[in-house]
């Protein structure tokens, strides 16, 4: 080989010890966001280790919604999630509510259940105020208004956060599902967009609402994917976790997603980065974290809690025990790799016919190793459901559950 040749060669390998201590570097940048070692090892298993019944909680809310001092508030509703505000009261949010006046028992057709008209309407969304353990009040609804004729707000997870990223002043921010009437299988609704919507503090009078992600471009509505259904916060972060409606087309499971904003800028659609199978970027092309569309996946709607490091995810069963039993997953990212689905456990459910659905934890109810999680409660067959809903008041209401986190396969 001649000098020439040499000094080219020398000059290729130089290029390429250069070109590996930059992708070295980006890997380094990327990886950790997406890996089961942390700096003291490998990331152990973690599952749901024990569980029982919250009476406490699920009596309340029966107290509540049975109380018939006012025609205006909550009596029944599900999508239940749940934000500690800064005076200590507590935020729930409902999706499909019936307000209305409840009656005592006997029902009509003499059943020993508390009854509502059944001509009461629903409204597509509510709040009640907790102090102290107590409900108290419920906000006037829908605290969301529709943003156009057959469209809906479900409002979803939300945190008290700055009104801008390093601000003093905190607002709440609720993240919110739009939903457009379509035939079946969207007989829930199709899939339209991701909204944030601000709530002033402490009056929570609604300030503004802001459309983060439209989806109406997808032509498929089962990948069309919305983001909120859980909120997880770490290092100046919210992680925010999303899914699609691929379940609602097939007997399968939906597959998960997730996006992160910086601290304070949930209300910015340009701070949203979307994870996107190997890195973060601004760009709405997010790939799934979770999910095989059959035997791993999510439900419509799931939860996420960060215990110790690591990440633990709650859903309902992928395969035909999804309307009882529910599942988790564990990582030690936000981006996965997920690992399961782990330990299952079947919450109680009211009665022959019912299904349960949205496990969501509620960590500002979460003390002493226990997690506190809820699941709704509604009909198998969703025809003249809301004649029975209301026969039986009872039914169309969260229940608790706590449990205890640990080591597991």
């Amino acid at each position: 080989m001649c000098l020439r040749g040499r000094t080219a060669a020398r000059t290729r390998l130089l290029l390429a010890a250069a070109l590996a201590l930059v992708l070295g570097a980006v890997l380094v940048s990327v990886l950790p966001e997406n890996d089961d070692r942390r700096g003291d090892g490998v990331c152990a298993p973690h599952t749901v280790a024990s569980w029982a019944a919250e009476d406490t909680l699920t009596a309340e809310f029966a107290r509540y919604g049975d109380d018939a001092a006012r025609t205006d508030d909550w009596t029944g509703g599900d999508g239940t999630h749940s934000v500690r505000l800064p005076d200590g009261r507590l935020l729930w949010l409902f999706s499909d509510t019936y307000l209305g006046h409840v009656y005592g028992p006997p029902n009509p057709v003499g059943e020993s259940h508390a009854w509502r008209d059944p001509a009461t309407p629903l409204v597509r969304n509510s709040a009640v105020l907790m102090r102290d353990g107590r409900l108290e009040t419920t906000l006037p609804a829908p605290l969301f208004p529709d943003p156009a004729p057959d469209r809906w707000r479900w409002p979803v997870a939300a945190r008290v956060e700055p009104r801008s990223p390093g601000s003093a002043e905190r607002v709440v921010r609720v993240v919110l599902w739009v939903r457009t009437t379509g035939q079946s299988p969207w007989i829930y609704g199709v899939p339209t967009a991701t909204e944030v919507a601000t709530l002033s503090l402490p009056d929570l009078r609604l300030e503004s609402v802001v459309e983060v992600l439209d989806q109406r471009n997808v032509p498929d509505p089962s990948r069309r994917v919305l983001f909120g259904t859980t909120l997880v916060e770490e290092d100046g972060w919210t992680y925010v976790f999303g899914g699609d409606d691929g379940r609602a087309v097939s007997r399968g499971a939906s597959h998960a997603y997730v996006a992160r904003v910086v601290e304070g800028g949930l209300a910015d659609p340009a701070a949203w980065e979307y994870w996107n199978g190997s890195a973060w970027q601004t760009r709405a092309r997010p790939r799934p974290v979770l999910g095989d569309g059959h035997r791993t996946g999510v439900g419509s709607a799931f939860s996420v809690v960060r215990d110790g490091g690591r990440y633990v995810l709650f859903t309902m069963a992928a395969d035909a025990e999804g309307l009882t039993t529910v599942a988790s997953y564990w990582s030690c990212s936000p981006a996965g790799p997920w690992h399961g689905p782990a330990q299952e456990f079947t919450p109680a459910l009211p009665q022959g016919g019912t299904a349960a659905y949205n496990p969501q934890t509620h960590p500002e109810l979460s003390d002493d190793g226990r997690l506190v999680l809820s699941y709704d409660v509604n009909l198998l067959e969703p025809s003249g459901a809301a004649v029975l809903l209301s026969r039986n008041v009872s039914l169309y209401r969260p229940r608790f559950v706590t449990l205890r986190l640990g080591s597991g396969g």
